[in-house]
């Protein structure tokens, strides 16, 4: 395999790492350093690849590659800002916005802005303004659609979030924006405002997705009258098997979706346009699993991408297939997961590869001569021989309900009686990690310590008796959930009884301290961030302690989900980490960001104080500007050092027999 680009203006897309001799350990900065490889994505045609690198101490660009001629160019670069998401607006131009990567969120007073540039890097014109000043032609609230358009003239889509007085949401406008007068238009004469739009297959507007105070609406742009109308509605709080998730449109403007369809798993199934019906048959169904993916078409659909235990592709279109076969052949040890432009005009198609103990590679494939040419890396300093082992598990909780998870183990072969690391992931409401690389779980890895994350009841993608599971059970059954899986990592004989730490952010920081109330017998310590601490502080909060809940899912979704406040009073008490805080004896890490506004800094604050009134075994970090989670590389790197040294205090070394 031969890297695709050896050079380029100044060096930026160099990547090596330095030779000699490494550490034993990786270091911390090799698992959470902004990465050198910020993706890429082909041109309409497959003849160029847009990439987004850099190196360190220098600013994301953007990059031009010519995949005929192997030669690449910078078309965007700043001093002051990194180069964010970027797309195809046709064969010849793209369109991007702007980030910050070294500045807190909190601290930040510009905005993404909009911006577009020839392949060439000439026509640059700015679209959109990054503040509040109106000196470009759209204002700052405008913003690039996950979707591609049409990609065969200079129109793109582009959404427009709105504010009230008070500065809270109230919908979505949608806009066709001109790249290169940047002019925009109305995209009907209905302006309706949603929560978000989905283009059809031809990339225009065709699906409007509202998500009111207690209903979710699906409005359809009907080609024949030009006019918005509603397919279908359903209660997303309270009437969850009614549930329907758009997927995306076919080339003859079908529609297909996810829904539950009377079992207890959703499924792929087709829409009936003018009744708001799904198919009686599905089309694509994972056993176990909810599908959770989305379409691959060019001049057609192709397949589907999915998530069950890992993501993968699978192939409606033959030729497709066979071009899985021979990539999987040239890399047989990874999962690879290909993409493929919207009007291929070559035989190549991007790839990319991953493994559990891989980070992603992506990787040009000829499916004329099978040759294969290395792209980027997004982790090019860790090393696959020094990753530990992740395996899928399942366990039964003790009521019966089998509980999925993943168990990654040190490299070396070792699997008895190990430290282990309980990672809760966050939500509650979400799935958490799928098979693969993951920097969390393989730098604990990487320190010897067996790390287990379950699918706590309540976690969605594993059918709908799951999820309902989790109602009202925080503190309760979603936390003996989390036990029990400790329990069988000890039966097993994986984990050392005697050196088992708890750890998670946000709903995970809240089961970790949880972990510690209700289980004190079975976890040595617990670290978390961002976590919740307080049950009722979410409903009420205060002028400085507010979150950015919504006021609909305060009186609607909350009361359902975790608990009514009047109703089950004692119930949100016994289950608040704060009213129990004087029960915490284990040694404790907790870490907060000053401009969370989904946990706001008082939940740690308030915890904090009342905590170390009976313990003295605290560690406390506060992150200026941060908000929920650690975007600033040199924050990750200080609190997963700041990990390390408590993990290897409290349960580093073997036990005592």
């Amino acid at each position: 395999m031969k890297p695709i680009i050896r050079r380029i203006v100044s060096g930026w897309l160099l990547f090596c790492v330095a030779a000699g001799a490494r550490a034993q350990l990786p270091p911390v900065e090799d698992f959470f350093e902004n990465s050198a490889f910020g993706g890429a994505t082909l041109s309409p045609t497959g003849r160029q690849l847009a990439i987004r690198v850099g190196l360190k101490g220098q600013r994301d660009v953007l990059a031009v590659v010519e995949l005929e001629s192997r030669t690449a160019k910078v078309v965007a670069a700043y001093s002051d800002a990194d180069i964010g998401n970027f797309q195809w607006v046709n064969e010849s131009r793209l369109v991007y916005d702007l980030r910050d990567a070294i500045q807190a969120p909190g601290d930040q007073e510009l905005g993404p802005g909009l911006y577009a540039v020839d392949k060439d890097g000439s026509r640059r014109l700015q679209l959109a303004d990054r503040n509040w000043r109106r000196l470009s032609p759209q204002p700052w609230n405008t913003f690039l659609l996950s979707q591609a358009g049409s990609q065969d003239s200079d129109w793109i889509y582009v959404q427009r979030p709105l504010y009230d007085s008070s500065d809270d949401y109230v919908g979505t406008r949608l806009r066709r924006l001109n790249t290169v007068t940047g002019q925009a238009e109305l995209v009907s004469e209905q302006d309706i405002s949603a929560s978000s739009f989905m283009l059809d297959f031809q990339g225009e507007p065709r699906l409007a997705y509202f998500r009111g105070d207690v209903d979710t609406r699906l409005l359809y742009l009907d080609p024949a009258t030009g006019k918005w109308r509603q397919l279908l509605s359903y209660a997303h709080y309270s009437d969850a098997r009614s549930a329907i998730n758009p997927l995306g449109f076919g080339p003859g403007g079908n529609l297909f979706v996810s829904a539950y369809a009377g079992a207890d798993t959703t499924t792929m199934r087709s829409l009936d346009l003018q009744t708001g019906a799904v198919s009686k048959e599905a089309i694509v169904e994972s056993p176990g699993y909810d599908f959770d993916g989305s379409l691959i078409g060019s001049s057609k659909l192709l397949g589907v991408r999915l998530t069950t235990d890992a993501v993968t592709n699978v192939w409606f279109d033959p030729a497709m297939q066979a071009i899985q076969k021979a990539v999987d052949q040239v890399l047989p040890h990874t999962n690879n997961l290909i993409s493929v432009p919207k009007k291929s005009e070559v035989p190549w198609v991007l790839v990319e590869s991953y493994s559990d103990i891989q980070p992603s590679q992506f990787f040009l494939f000829d499916a004329k001569t099978g040759v294969l040419d290395r792209v980027g890396e997004t982790y090019p300093k860790i090393r696959s021989a020094g990753m530990g082992q992740q395996e899928a598990v399942r366990y039964k909780a003790r009521d019966g309900l089998e509980i999925p998870g993943l168990l990654t183990l040190p490299a070396g072969g070792g699997r008895k009686n190990l430290p282990m690391v309980v990672l809760v992931h966050g939500g509650p409401w979400v799935r958490g990690a799928s098979w693969g690389w993951n920097p969390q779980a393989q730098f604990l890895a990487s320190r010897g310590y067996a790390v287990l994350e379950v699918e706590f009841r309540g976690s969605t993608g594993f059918g709908l008796k799951h999820f309902e599971a989790g109602m009202k059970q925080w503190g309760l059954a979603m936390q003996d959930d989390i036990a029990d899986g400790t329990r069988w990592a000890i039966a097993q004989g994986i984990a050392d009884p005697r050196r088992i730490c708890i750890a998670g952010a946000s709903y995970g920081g809240y089961a970790a301290l949880m972990g510690l109330v209700n289980d004190p017998e079975l976890y040595r310590c617990a670290f978390e961030w961002l976590g919740v601490t307080d049950i009722e502080l979410m409903y009420t909060g205060t002028w400085f302690s507010k979150s950015d809940a919504s006021e609909a899912y305060l009186r609607y979704g909350m009361p359902l989900m975790i608990g009514d406040r009047d109703k089950d009073a004692k119930q949100l008490k016994a289950t608040s980490p704060i009213r129990q805080a004087a029960r915490i004896r284990q040694p404790l890490l907790l870490a907060y960001g000053s401009d969370d506004k989904r946990v706001p800094l008082y939940h740690g604050k308030k915890f904090y104080s009342a905590v170390t009134d009976t313990n003295q075994q605290v560690e406390w970090v506060v992150y200026d500007g941060e908000k929920h989670g650690w975007s600033l590389a040199k924050n990750r790197i200080d609190f997963w050092k700041r990990v390390e040294r408590f993990l290897g205090k409290h349960i580093g070394q073997p036990s005592p027999k």
